[in-house]
């Protein structure tokens, strides 16, 4: 997967690739509002429950776009999706910290512009 535009986590032992794609970006913007709105909404949460319920649909929504990039290309291939459940039980409290984190990092790589500067001088300026 593209490094550069994602973060690892592990499961139950095994590797996931969080991604932000267009389509998680959707999903977001649907249950949000955009993207901006993520990070009020999961610092507000009304309760604890609710807290560990919205990352565990993130962490969800997130290593499944790396999945279903490689049931697109590997038709004959496909890897099972993670559910909510799967994360639930797979996972202990102290793992969320560590998840945000990971989520954080994911989002901020999905979202970055690379700025190249232009190696033509005509529009640099002199002085």
């Amino acid at each position: 997967m593209d490094t550069e535009r994602s973060a690892i986590i592990m499961v139950g032992g095994e590797e996931y690739t969080l991604m932000l794609t267009t389509k998680a970006t959707k999903e977001i913007a649907g249950r949000y509002g955009g993207l901006e709105n993520l990070g009020e909404k999961l610092m507000k949460s009304e309760n604890f429950e609710m807290a560990i319920g919205e990352i565990v649909w993130l962490i969800t929504l997130l290593a499944n776009q790396s999945l279903l990039i490689h049931n697109l290309k590997h038709k004959d291939q496909p890897k099972e999706l993670l559910t909510e459940e799967m994360v639930e039980l797979l996972t202990v409290p102290a793992d969320l910290a560590t998840y945000k984190a990971a989520i954080t990092e994911a989002l901020y790589k999905g979202t970055k512009r690379n700025i190249e500067s232009e190696a033509d001088a005509k529009n640099a300026v002199v002085g």
